[in-house]
């Protein structure tokens, strides 16, 4: 009921010639909106997990951009410009969080179609060994196993859209108190594949949940490709050694690869506390992005920046809302 209301109200609002007004306004112009996204569908990702899209779904973002008149600019650039005062109208920043093979293969072509700069915020720990990301992995085969009976952790499992997601998290939580290599996860993944019937080779061939390769990531970084830090291991320890080892490994890996040293920090999975704040300054950071809603403006915490995550369940009229500002006086989703 309410997104229904939500949708009537902006286009109301695009109709009555608000949308323009707020997007040439001073207002707009002092506001930078970044937008985050993660991994291009291939097949049904996106219909198994929503932070996947489909690539026409993506085209479609890009093309809106463009039509728009959207100043898309490299991440550090908007960021200078925003602390300086001297943002241009209609200013946006692309971000992709984990470095994802679909990345690769899907959107970067698409985006130098459009002639746009991104950033990739590169977790490097699966970058440098080529396996596919676990948690990603096992939770798509719970969910291709939907509807079938399997004996998993000792016990008969009856997979369903209910249970598939509690059984993520407790599998998760124990391979991560466990200390489990990623070999290890790597063959608890082939074990389920085994038991539910699914071609796990022809996954591994296709690179479904496989990260971008250290050549590769090389060769998109040379092509208005801003390779940044995500962490080592996609993690964010509380303890302030491990927090800064996983930087300082993230860092190191990304500066081999790419021979620039990277500056700007995402949040795995938008995971922060303040205390991190101080930490990655410390650690010559100059931003850190959440996956929290809003717009950048030269007065926000750099160490918290809010991004718009762009989902397959935000229609067009919803994304427009966003990209002219509107949509800032509306609720928000959690």
């Amino acid at each position: 009921m309410l997104k229904s209301m939500k949708i009537g109200v902006l286009r109301s609002a695009r109709q009555v010639g608000v949308f323009g007004a707020a997007l040439n306004s001073s207002w707009r112009q002092e506001r930078l909106l970044i937008l985050c996204y993660h991994g291009i569908s291939f097949e049904d990702e996106h219909l198994w997990r929503p932070a996947y899209i489909s690539l026409p779904f993506f085209r479609e973002r890009l093309e809106m951009l463009a039509s728009g008149g959207y100043n898309v600019l490299a991440l550090d650039e908007a960021l200078t410009r925003l602390a300086s005062g001297n943002l241009p109208p209609r200013s946006v920043a692309i971000t992709f969080d984990d470095g994802n093979y679909s990345f690769y293969a899907l959107a970067y072509p698409l985006l130098r179609e459009f002639g746009f700069p991104v950033t990739v915020y590169l977790p490097t720990y699966y970058c440098m060994n080529q396996l596919p990301v676990f948690d990603v992995t096992f939770s798509y085969l719970l969910w291709k196993g939907r509807g079938q009976t399997v004996d998993l952790e000792n016990e008969t499992v009856a997979l369903s859209d209910q249970n598939v997601l509690a059984l993520q998290h407790r599998i998760r939580k124990r391979v991560n108190e466990q200390g489990i290599s990623a070999e290890e996860k790597d063959e608890m993944a082939v074990g389920l594949a085994k038991r539910l019937h699914f071609d796990y080779e022809d996954l591994r061939r296709r690179r479904l949940f496989h990260l971008m390769t250290p050549e590769e990531t090389a060769e998109v970084s040379r092509h208005n490709v801003a390779i940044e830090l995500h962490t080592h291991r996609h993690r964010t320890p509380r303890d302030r050694g491990l927090f800064e080892l996983e930087i300082r490994d993230n860092r190191k890996e990304i500066l081999a690869i790419t021979g620039r040293e990277p500056i700007h920090f995402c949040y795995p999975s938008g995971d922060y506390v303040p205390e991190f704040f101080g930490w990655l300054r410390e650690s010559g950071v100059k931003s850190a992005t959440t996956c929290e809603e809003g717009f950048a403006t030269s007065n926000s915490e750099w160490m918290r920046l809010p991004r718009l995550l762009d989902l397959p369940s935000l229609t067009p009229v919803e994304f427009e809302g966003w990209l002219t500002g509107v949509s800032v006086v509306l609720p928000t989703r959690k």
